[in-house]
């Protein structure tokens, strides 16, 4: 057999296991997220507050008891969350957010929130619907607009001699 061959095979060899793992350490995880999934939605309830500020910033940095610091796992003490501070009742609190709730939570209003523990699971808007953010347009579509623009001015100016 030719080395070439040899090589290849091992690194076949290898790839296959590497996926088999990952196949089977997705599966674990995607069984913790759905326990931790039903345990989040039997906990929730809603409630009222008043959204003071919202803001991305790191764990240690968001002002979160210091028991939530240290359930959290030390590879994700460092990492940015979605932090809201709201004014619940009398007292004013920091809620951890969902990254798919984040976007639609509007600063200084009142809104009903799903809050399971401190942490935003949905929001619904009090007085009428919730305004949807516009979504950001990439780096093609821009260049895209702007070759657009740029070729309709330059018709018009030939145009005009």
């Amino acid at each position: 057999m030719s080395p070439f061959f040899i090589v290849s095979l091992v690194i076949l060899v290898i790839l296959v296991i590497a996926l088999i793992v990952l196949y089977f350490l997705g599966k674990r995880a995607q069984k913790k997220q759905a326990e931790q999934q039903e345990k989040i939605d039997a906990m929730a309830q809603t409630v009222s507050i008043l959204v003071i500020d919202k803001g991305r910033m790191k764990l240690k940095d968001a002002g979160f008891p210091s028991i939530v610091m240290e359930s959290t796992p030390k590879y994700l003490r460092r990492s940015k969350v979605y932090v809201v501070k709201a004014k619940v009742g009398p007292k004013i609190m920091t809620f951890m957010c969902d990254d798919k709730v984040y976007p639609l939570v509007p600063v200084k209003k009142e809104v009903k929130a799903t809050v399971s523990g401190i942490y935003i699971t949905g929001v619904r808007g009090v007085r009428g619907p919730l305004e949807a953010p516009k979504k950001k347009k990439g780096f093609f579509a821009r260049a895209k607009e702007a070759a657009r623009e740029e070729a309709s001015k330059n018709s018009s100016k030939s145009k005009k001699k």
